[in-house]
């Protein structure tokens, strides 16, 4: 009884309950983050993981504006059901250059963290413009505005800049050409010199089908590129990590 009442005078006590609070949860967080700081990586590091190609970096700019992640998780989890339906479970390493991360959990619509390659560009385009057209049923509003919003990437330097001031490695290179490959990235007959190299594996091409370079451009090159830098055929999960 005597510890129930020593309980008690804590609880029916909002200042100290609010202090003794407050210390418990500064120890668990300092356990847990401490730690962190005398590990070498904390991530994993995984072949084929790289910055965002400057369009690609633009159009998960308009994912994040116009809300996507409310209905759209990025983080495939170890379950069985998960792998089945949506591919190998998601790497820490995958996100390491998305500043903030697209994990979560809430899924109005499916996971996209695999969605790259998984459809054409012309599917994309048309389930943005109308979602309903190739998926009946869908609650997903129209983006079709996007194919009316020119982008001329006079900011993209700037915003790369920004990401490499968080840690993301931008070099010296790549911020030169950053206006020139996010033109060149849409537009194969600008013969963009040098843009593969910059980042490997990156699809140049027209996105939306269309002479000018918009918006819809930006997001389907994002979503194409989702769940396509690592190659999991060859992927060997480090036993010490």
């Amino acid at each position: 009884m005597g510890i129930l009442d020593r309980h008690k005078r804590i609880e029916t006590h909002a200042t100290l309950l609010l202090v003794l609070s407050f210390l418990v949860v500064t120890i668990g967080g300092i356990v847990q983050i401490v730690p962190l700081f005398y590990l070498q990586n904390t991530i994993e590091s995984v072949e084929g993981v790289r910055p965002y190609a400057p369009l690609e970096l633009a159009g998960r700019d308009i994912y994040l504006r116009e809300g996507c992640y409310n209905c759209h998780s990025q983080m495939i989890r170890p379950l069985r059901d998960e792998v089945e339906r949506y591919g190998h479970y998601s790497l820490a390493a995958e996100s390491k250059y998305d500043h903030p991360f697209q994990w979560g959990s809430k899924r109005t619509g499916p996971d996209l963290a695999r969605v790259g390659g998984r459809y054409s560009d012309a599917w994309h385009v048309d389930h943005l413009t109308d979602p309903q057209s190739v998926v009946p049923g869908s609650v997903m509003p129209p983006y079709g505005f996007l194919m009316n919003r020119p982008l001329d990437g006079r900011w993209i330097g700037d915003s790369m800049q920004a990401h490499r001031t968080v840690g993301v490695p931008y070099d010296a290179d790549m911020l030169t050409h950053a206006r020139a490959d996010f033109r060149a990235q849409a537009d194969p007959l600008l013969n963009p010199d040098g843009l593969q190299d910059r980042y490997p594996g990156a699809e140049i091409r027209n996105f939306d089908g269309q002479p000018a370079l918009t918006e819809m451009d930006a997001l389907v090159a994002y979503l194409q590129v989702l769940g396509t830098m690592v190659d999991f055929s060859t992927y060997t999960p480090d036993p010490n990590r």
